[in-house]
């Protein structure tokens, strides 16, 4: 068995002595992508701009939704303003609820963070006649 052991040991070795002529080892180096760097201005306004589309079904609505919130940051209001008024032409109450709840929960630990979106959406709220989950109670469940 000893045998058998050394000798994969010394057939393991003499392949790593080995070495390719013409062949150098790549230095160590991070692959990043060169594809442009998208500023916040840029991102909010794709946002703005998809939720703001005419045509936009509840599907793309859910779908961008997911997207937007499966990023690690809370959407800008402008961003919420936008998928709210896309709710309300769907005629979804309950989307635009559940966007509320996510953005809630997406803030996590922060507690300045929610506040702060609904006093800048209060007035969009407001003219929608859309409701908060604290309003309608079903925070507490």
């Amino acid at each position: 068995m000893f045998r058998a052991i050394s000798r994969l040991s010394t057939a393991g070795f003499r392949s790593l002595v080995r070495t390719r002529t013409g062949y150098s080892a790549p230095l160590a180096s991070r692959c990043y992508s060169h594809g442009k760097v998208e500023t916040d201005e840029e991102f909010d306004s794709r946002w703005v701009t998809y939720f703001s589309k005419p045509d936009i079904d509840a599907w793309e609505l859910r779908k961008g939704m997911n997207t937007l919130i499966g990023y690690d940051l809370v959407p800008e209001p402008k961003i919420l303003d936008s998928a709210l008024r896309a709710c309300r032409r769907l005629n979804d109450l309950a989307s635009a609820i559940r966007i509320l709840e996510a953005v809630k929960d997406k803030a996590g630990p922060h507690k300045d963070i929610y506040p702060y979106v609904i006093q800048e959406l209060k007035p969009t709220l407001t003219e929608l006649g859309i409701s908060t989950p604290e309003e309608l109670g079903i925070d507490k469940l």
